[in-house]
């Protein structure tokens, strides 16, 4: 960052902004925890519901989860890096080529349903299948993807926070995941699912504002004929190296290109090998996972495009204007890595407003896709770490506890791999390119350990393995080949980073499929589909990986404990508990009707082919080889579709999700408001005992409720 540029707001903004908004959400979570636990059927005290949301989750919530996943510092920052350094291909291909991404994955989460429907983790699934070694291998890449992605939030957020206020900037990396380790620890995933939906509406209407601001009002632009005379005096003067005639508006951009390979690439790793979006599949309903990821694609797509698309190009258009930041001098390459282009263009265009506005939307983004790592890792670190290698018979309590402690300590090491970039001289732009070239490997057989029984455990291994080596080996080599020197921006430069992503993620394909065609497997997917499962001897305790050879006794008090009723109020026939169950029992219908799951499968892999296809190569190709300069009337068009696309987007997140629950708040208003209080009686603590005779006798002791009466009383 440059001194010359001073910042536009007080230091008092920013700590405002990142203890206040963050404190803010925890308090609310709280109370909204407080609520679920005395009116629904699920309790945040429970570890199915911590962890998994119960896996009752509904397509809108689901869609608005995955956007709010997927919408980092980056999408908002390093998209309109590009835009600022490419013209309108840039916005382009960041969003297409990381919205294909969740479209396939779309065909991973009908998967997890049919093949695993009961797992807490993808790491799950690959133990069961491969065993130990396989295990650690895959939760090493998946804890370095976590690692990646969550220091990256905080790199870039920190870095925006700092030039805007002044903020010190070890401070912002610390304080950002404080709050949001508050409330994932209050609430668990379901509370992440309820930030995600405030914060994605939240930056969808600030990206509208900005977007109308620009095209409609703004006294600088005001309109999409002013935005592209600003851009065709900018081509000129500032004409852009491997576009077509220098200009910034055109999809001939060769530099666009490669960034868009580098985006396929590295989105693949980030969104295969993040347990963030595995669980989100293992949270959703199975009759509607594959339209959560769908929709959440398609409105994903309009974040990066209408924000870079208004304040991308605004950076461009406006860098000679005296309201600019930098002005008179062009931004600097670092400020450029940085990603500080969108908040110079919101500063020029709106002052003090539009770095406020753009604080928010920025913390907004960064905060939810940081409780998507910290709930995620927090899974690895109990059902892969701690379950499987420290105490295989722990108990639900144990676990909850356990998935508490590792929240809190994940918040503190992102925050630290974040101070080591910054002090070392690492930037958002240079991370957010090496990334795919370090976890493209295990793209591919993390993939197909759900998908393709023929898979093997040597093809796994040395698929992953093998990608990681050469992703390495040709990114250094490239580097030092190209430019004669290793250092941080010769390894950041576009040739380098897309030989080292294409090497990553296209070796770990080949090897592992070759690997493994070698001699392929036949595995049976019934092992995995029995991960968790309830049994007569065990009840609904989770036997770990290892239980085998565990103590039976153990397990049997751990069902007890369970059994216990800890919490009067959690079992109760009020409307919104009946409701839920039945759709429990729709979901387990669904679960035992493979032929229902395989067709949701052929019409995932049809729809997301289809969709990337179109994306990736039948809209932008015939635009890049005909060299196609953007006309006045189709810049306009252009800007019309952003908006449209925009609209859209908060129609399936803001919306939606409340459309598809209306009958459930009406009937949970209806019991706040009429003063009605779940009430068990006649219910006595389980009996471990008890428990451990039924059960030798191949029967479970019912819910802690049967056998007693449920009242519903007024106050």
């Amino acid at each position: 960052m440059s001194s010359a540029v001073q910042p536009i707001l007080p230091q008092g903004v920013g700590y405002g902004v990142v203890i206040g908004i963050g404190f803010f959400f925890a308090l609310v979570m709280s109370g909204v925890s407080y609520l679920q636990n005395r009116y629904t059927k699920y309790s945040t005290k429970m570890s199915e519901e911590f962890n998994t949301a119960s896996r009752s989750v509904k397509p809108g919530l689901i869609a608005s989860g995955v956007v709010s996943a997927w919408t980092w510092a980056a999408t908002l920052l390093q998209s309109s890096t590009v835009a600022y350094e490419y013209g309108v291909s840039g916005p382009f291909w960041y969003a297409a080529g990381a919205t294909v991404q969740i479209f396939m994955f779309s065909v991973l989460a009908c998967k997890v349903k049919q093949n695993a429907p009961r797992c807490h983790t993808f790491l799950e699934i690959i133990y069961y299948r491969y065993g130990t070694l396989t295990h650690l291998v895959f939760i090493f890449f998946a804890l370095m993807t976590n690692i990646l992605v969550a220091s990256q939030l905080l790199l870039g957020g920190s870095a925006v926070v700092t030039t805007l206020t002044g903020m010190n900037v070890y401070a912002a990396v610390f304080l950002i995941p404080l709050g949001v380790a508050v409330y994932v620890v209050l609430g668990g995933l379901r509370a992440t699912f309820l930030c995600d939906y405030s914060h994605t509406v939240v930056v969808m209407i600030i990206i509208l504002y900005f977007m109308f601001s620009v095209y409609t009002s703004n006294d600088l632009i005001g309109s999409p004929g002013k935005m592209y005379d600003l851009l065709v005096r900018a081509g000129e003067l500032r004409p852009v190296d491997g576009n077509q005639n220098g200009s910034y508006l055109t999809l001939k951009s060769n530099y666009g290109l490669i960034f868009g390979v580098i985006q396929l690439c590295s989105g693949m790793g980030t969104v295969f090998l993040d347990q963030g979006y595995w669980q989100r599949a293992i949270a959703s309903r199975p009759t509607t996972a594959v339209r959560g990821y769908i929709m959440g694609g398609f409105a994903w797509y309009a974040i990066p495009f209408g924000f870079a698309t208004t304040l991308g190009l605004a950076a461009v258009a406006l860098t000679d204007n005296p309201a600019y930041p930098t002005y008179p001098n062009n931004m600097t390459s670092s400020q450029v890595s940085a990603g500080l282009s969108a908040p110079f263009g919101a500063a020029a265009l709106l002052g003090k407003h539009g770095c406020i506005a753009l604080l928010i939307t920025l913390f907004m983004a960064v905060t939810s896709s940081s409780s998507s790592e910290l709930i995620a890792v927090s899974s690895i670190l109990t059902f892969d770490v701690y379950k499987v290698y420290i105490k295989p018979s722990a108990s639900p309590k144990d676990l909850i506890f356990v998935s508490h402690i590792m929240i809190c300590f994940f918040a503190l090491v992102m925050a630290a791999f974040a101070c080591i970039w910054n002090a070392i001289g690492i930037d958002l732009g240079w991370l957010f390119l090496v990334m795919g070239l370090l976890i493209g490997g295990a793209v591919f057989p993390a993939a197909f350990a759900v998908t393709w029984k023929g898979q093997t455990r040597a093809g796994a291994v040395s698929g992953a393995l093998s990608g990681l080596a050469a992703g390495l080996i040709a990114w250094l080599v490239e580097a030092k080949v190209h430019f004669g020197e290793l250092t941080i921006a010769t390894t950041g430069a576009s040739y380098p980073t897309l030989a080292g992503n294409m090497a990553g993620v296209l070796t770990g394909l080949i090897v592992t499929t070759v690997v493994s065609l070698a001699r392929p497997d036949n595995f049976d997917w019934s092992v995995t589909r029995d991960i968790n499962a309830p049994s007569s001897l065990y009840g609904d305790v989770v036997p770990g990986p290892n239980a085998a050879g565990t103590d039976a006794t153990r397990a049997v008090e751990s069902r007890a404990e369970e059994l216990e009723p800890k919490d009067p109020n959690h079992n109760a026939n009020l409307p919104t508990v009946v409701d839920e169950e039945k759709e429990e029992a729709e979901d387990a219908a669904v679960l035992d009707n493979p032929q229902s799951l395989q067709r949701t499968f052929m019409f995932a892999l049809i729809l997301s082919t289809v969709l990337s296809v179109t994306m990736d190569f039948i809209i932008p190709i015939p635009m890049f080889l005909s060299h196609y300069i953007y006309s006045k009337g189709f810049f306009t068009f252009y800007i019309v579709i952003s908006f449209i696309w925009v609209f859209g987007a908060f129609g399936l997140c803001g919306i939606l999700p409340i459309w598809e629950t209306r009958r459930f708040w009406r009937e949970f208003l209806g019991e706040i408001f009429t003063g009605k209080k779940k009430v068990v009686t006649g219910v006595s603590p389980a009996d471990p005992k008890a428990v451990s005779e039924k059960s030798a006798s191949g029967s479970v002791t019912p819910n802690a409720n049967q056998g007693g009466g449920v009242e519903e009383i007024k106050g």
